[in-house]
């Protein structure tokens, strides 16, 4: 991308974009087969913002979340259909492509932080996406899965803000504040911005909400926790490498992604590998 060309950046609008066929003909077959065979999931992403605020944006990916156990049987279910499936990594993603578009099967954040479990299917909404019945990421899990895209080149604050403002105060907060866990400055960071840009709807974020986080602030201030000296890698490990890497700061983006990262390596088989075995048996 041209960072100094206007026309490459995005520009947030309620006009749709316009997909290519074979785009939507790959996204409406993959949530076609995710249907049939009654896959826990959820769709999340550009779609799912859009239901949740009217803002539209181009992609060229279907963000589907559900939970580590349910990715090895619905990339067999898809590349029965003829898609070529790989887990790219197997802390939190694995994707499903034809030709120049892809679906991505997300079960959790890249940090290790956070992982989708039944909960965010069972609490996503009914929606219908480029004429499928389907369901989309309720939006305090779509909340929550954009605290830690803060990195240079996307930052998904924007996203957040626009969340909290299209919501009109509706979110369930004690939800958000649990996802967040003991990462909740992060939180009080993006609600400083939402005040910032919507002065006037502070009624949206209740007042509990704001004594609960700034207390913990100020009680952090206070008594600093000495286990936790550093935390930029978990944002950014490109831009905090140097603390890391030169400064000698701990890596806890290894400690974090190391308690999950054969989340999905374990339950699922390279298809390569599968198809070995299914020549053997036959």
């Amino acid at each position: 991308m041209d960072w100094n060309d206007p026309e490459a950046l995005p520009i947030s609008t309620s006009k749709p974009p316009t997909f290519a066929v074979e785009q939507v003909e790959l996204f409406r077959e993959v949530l076609g087969v995710v249907n049939a065979h009654k896959v826990p999931y959820a769709v999340a992403g550009a779609f799912a913002l859009q239901q949740h605020t009217g803002i539209w944006r181009t992609t060229k990916d279907l963000d589907l979340f559900l939970p580590a156990e349910h990715v090895a049987k619905t990339i067999s279910h898809l590349e029965k259909v003829g898609l070529k499936c790989d887990v790219l990594d197997p802390v939190w993603l694995a994707k499903a492509r034809r030709g120049d578009y892809f679906v991505d099967l997300i079960t959790g954040m890249s940090n290790g932080i956070m992982t989708v479990d039944q909960s965010w299917i069972e609490r996503s909404s009914p929606a219908t996406i480029l004429d499928v019945k389907t369901r989309v990421l309720a939006a305090e899990e779509l909340l929550a899965s954009k605290l830690f895209v803060q990195f240079r080149e996307r930052y998904d604050g924007a996203d957040i803000v626009h969340i909290i403002y299209a919501t009109r105060g509706s979110l369930d907060w004690k939800r958000i504040l649990s996802l967040a866990g003991e990462h909740r400055e992060l939180l009080l960071s993006i609600l400083v911005l939402f005040h910032y840009v919507y002065p006037a709807c502070g009624s949206y974020v209740p007042e509990e909400v704001w004594k609960t986080l700034l207390g913990e602030l100020r009680q952090s201030l206070d008594r600093p926790e000495p286990k936790t000296s550093f935390r930029g890698i978990l944002l950014d490990e490109k831009m905090f490498a140097i603390d890391v890497n030169e400064w000698g700061l701990p890596n806890l983006l290894l400690e974090n992604r190391a308690k999950n990262a054969r989340r999905i390596e374990t339950c699922t088989t390279p298809a390569s590998k599968r198809k070995d075995e299914n020549r053997r048996a036959s």
